[in-house]
């Protein structure tokens, strides 16, 4: 599906399922090198060495979340500077690895926060195979038609943002999330068996 992208970036990219480290290498793969893409990651558990917190200093990409911090006003900061920028602001609405790989975890509100205060154009991406990791484990990656916050939520909204922080706002939100969850979970579903080596196949440094 990587003819379906936008020729420039600007917008924001929904990934699903998400269930591992490797997610959002596998992101990176499916698009081209530009625009960057951004993604929200764990500070507690990304920078846990010099090492690795060098590795994702050259690398860059990453706007770092400390639990307890600042709410979602400034991820809504980043996202709209990526995306005034011309970047690719990266998004995997289950928050956290949960669920089992053939189907997707519970969503959270935020990305759909962030999508209905930034208006930007969406592209929804499903994700396979990243549960376990081996040399010669295969994934898989479908990017679909981009869309929008509006175009998703049909006649249950009219547009209009609502006030930021209100009960309204919320309402949509859990709204628009049920929504990316109809859209990415049966495709999920349908690229996962694809993933999947038998039993005996190879895992070599899989416990590595």
């Amino acid at each position: 599906g990587q003819e379906l992208l936008p020729r420039t970036g600007g917008y924001l990219l929904i990934g699903a399922a998400h269930r591992g480290w490797m997610d959002p290498f596998v992101v990176m793969h499916a698009l081209p090198p530009e625009p960057r893409s951004w993604f929200l990651g764990s500070g507690p558990s990304t920078f846990t060495s010099r090492s690795r917190e060098r590795l994702i200093h050259r690398l860059g990409g990453l706007l770092p979340v400390w639990r307890g911090g600042l709410g979602i006003d400034g991820h809504v900061a980043s996202a709209r500077a990526v995306i005034r920028n011309g970047g690719v602001f990266v998004q995997m609405p289950e928050g956290t690895v949960s669920g089992p790989p053939e189907r997707l975890g519970p969503f959270r509100p935020g990305a759909a926060l962030i999508a209905i205060r930034t208006g930007a154009p969406i592209v929804p991406l499903a994700m396979a195979g990243t549960e376990e990791l081996y040399i010669g484990r295969r994934m898989a990656t479908k990017v679909l038609a981009p869309t929008s916050a509006r175009a998703l939520l049909g006649d249950a909204w009219d547009g209009t943002a609502p006030e930021p922080g209100s009960r309204e706002e919320l309402d949509l939100a859990k709204r628009l999330t049920a929504r990316f969850e109809a859209l990415l979970g049966p495709e999920v579903e349908a690229l996962q068996p694809r993933t999947v080596d038998p039993p005996d196949h190879p895992r070599r440094l899989a416990k590595r």
